[in-house]
């Protein structure tokens, strides 16, 4: 399968979707009992940390989407520990004696993605490297799909998964939390913080919401349910925050919304 490369424009959309990220009110428990998994198990991921300079948390998410959290399972597959892995990749560790541990297991799979190599754990750069981990075939053969293994239970999903290898359905849904979801929320949360990308220039700072009659947003869709909350406004919420929205907006702050050909120079 054909490669992608971590581009400026790429950089700049998983920044986006991650800042835009919001995570689904009916799937809320079952991301924190994930969390609440992860937290008591930290240490096990620090480990493998320690040992290859990945972040704890890139390889808490893995162990989530690939084993479920399972500490009983090879990390490259989930066959058990007591043996090499029986399926691909067969054979794996192929150093030491079984029975191993996960710690072991763990280090030979991200060792064997040649992930020990990979430098750049910026927000950007650790999103690439998941979807990369789980592969482009949404992005390259269904992008009207944006990959579950990433966005699950979040704003930036509903429908379309792949059911087996190579067999696509689009009315399928994620039964699993994407990790990118996960760690949105250990950002929320405060325990994780990630490490600074190198600068970009990316020109003159706008605001994320901005005004426009035919760009749709999540953003301007919840901006004007919180308009609607005011008396004597009535604003539909259509996620277009064109005229009347930036109407209302100026109604209450002061100011119309940022692209408004009406704002005063």
């Amino acid at each position: 399968m054909p490669r992608i490369n971590l581009s400026k424009a790429l950089r700049e959309e998983y920044q986006r979707l991650f800042d835009t990220c919001i995570i689904l009110d009916n799937k809320g428990a079952g991301v924190e009992a994930i969390l609440s998994k992860i937290e008591e198990n930290q240490d096990r991921y620090v480990a493998v940390e320690e040992d290859l300079g990945i972040p704890w948390y890139f390889v808490a998410v893995i162990h989530d989407m690939e084993s479920s959290l399972n500490f009983n399972g090879h990390l490259h597959n989930g066959d058990p520990l007591t043996d090499t892995t029986l399926h691909v990749p067969a054979g794996r560790p192929k150093k030491g004696n079984p029975p191993f541990t996960w710690e072991e297991s763990a280090t030979d799979a991200l060792r064997f993605k040649r992930l020990h190599n990979w430098k750049d754990w910026s927000l950007p750069g650790m999103l690439y490297k998941l979807e990369d981990y789980n592969g482009w075939g949404y992005r390259l053969y269904h992008p009207h799909v944006l990959s579950p293994y990433l966005w699950s239970y979040s704003n930036h999903y509903v429908s379309g998964k792949y059911v087996a290898d190579g067999r696509w359905s689009e009315t399928a849904v994620s039964r699993q939390a994407g990790a990118a979801v996960l760690l949105r929320r250990m950002a929320e949360k405060g325990s994780i913080q990630f490490v600074e990308p190198s600068p970009i220039d990316l020109g003159e700072p706008v605001p994320l919401l901005r005004y426009s009659s035919d760009e749709k947003s999540i953003a301007a869709e919840e901006l004007q349910k919180f308009l609607n909350r005011f008396p004597a406004i009535y604003v539909k919420v259509d996620g277009y925050p064109g005229e009347k929205t930036s109407e209302a907006f100026k109604k209450i702050t002061g100011y119309y919304l940022h692209g408004d050909p009406r704002t005063e120079v």
